[in-house]
């Protein structure tokens, strides 16, 4: 990373590109280590619910599939996907939390307000799950246990499109997280991204229209979905970021640090290298193009 001209630090990263019938393009790093995606496989539990009974499209769904700032647009949103499964944000029992966003939790704590649930940036996806639940007939009591039939559904499609390694861990809001690996991960973008129908492409294209409902209205995120057209991406914790492209094409990047920061500058590298720029990203900034020869 740079300050201006001047080196500041250095990342280590792993790093896969599939292509679109699923091989692996580049690999740098061990490719075989078991890989937490953590938030990234929040579109697949999305199209998980989609196919048994969830009723959204458009920014609710995007919102289903978030890791949300918690602005005014996320918070609104969870509480109207309660709503219309005539629930409320008392309902939700996932983790407590402020906004993520600075300007909303200023706001936020100024109103008189504490950690909430329906704060949490994951509050869309529980939000989503409760109301799964209500739409398929199945009890909201323990839907976040592996045993019950939402998580047993969403374990199905991850499985099939990323496929999964040992046994799943408790994630940050309290629901099973599910372990991949990297080129898994890279190929389930690829495919999800290349989607022409089905809960999938609705999913997708929830993204590609409001990605700022997946993340927050000044995330780099925006950025890359407004720059390539048909992009799908989306991060998660300890320093996942996953892509796919509308040709099938699947990158995903885990920095070795466990911390966010480079890994969209790493992400945006890789896309320059296979012809797509993103916008707010400058070329010097992170790799040396030798990395990447063979994406040329």
């Amino acid at each position: 990373m740079y300050r201006g001209w001047a080196p500041e630090s250095h990342h280590r990263a792993r790093i896969v590109v599939t292509d679109p019938d699923g091989s692996v393009r580049l690999g740098l790093g061990n490719l075989d280590f078991p890989t937490l995606p953590r938030s990234a496989l929040k579109p697949f539990q999305a199209i998980a619910m989609l196919e048994h009974g969830l009723d959204l499209d458009g920014a609710d769904l995007a919102l289903a599939a978030a890791s949300h700032m918690g602005e005014p647009i996320h918070v609104d949103g969870a509480a109207r996907i309660l709503d219309g499964a005539g629930l409320s944000a008392a309902d939700l029992v996932n983790t407590a939390d402020y906004p993520i966003d600075e300007i909303a939790r200023i706001d936020w704590i100024r109103a008189g307000r504490g950690m909430e649930p329906v704060a949490h940036n994951c509050s869309g996806k529980h939000a989503a799950m409760l109301r799964t639940c209500v739409r398929a007939g199945w009890d909201r009591e323990g839907y976040r246990e592996l045993e019950h039939p939402l998580q047993q559904a969403i374990r199905g499609v991850i499985e099939d499109d990323c496929s999964i390694e040992g046994e799943p861990v408790v994630d940050g809001c309290t629901a099973p997280a599910f372990v991949s690996t990297l080129p898994g991960l890279a190929r389930a973008y690829g495919r999800w991204a290349a989607a022409s129908d089905g809960a999938a492409r609705r999913v997708a294209d929830a993204y590609r229209e409001f990605p700022e409902y997946t993340a927050g209205t000044h995330d780099p995120a925006v950025a890359f979905h407004r720059s390539v057209p048909g992009l799908v991406a989306k991060v998660g914790a300890e320093g996942i970021i996953a892509v796919g492209l509308p040709d099938g094409t699947g990158v995903a990047i885990k920095m070795s640090d466990g911390m966010g920061r480079g890994r969209f500058d790493v992400a945006a590298a890789v896309l320059r290298s296979l012809r797509h720029t993103v916008e707010g990203f400058t070329p010097e900034v992170v790799i040396s193009p030798e990395l990447f020869e063979a994406l040329a």
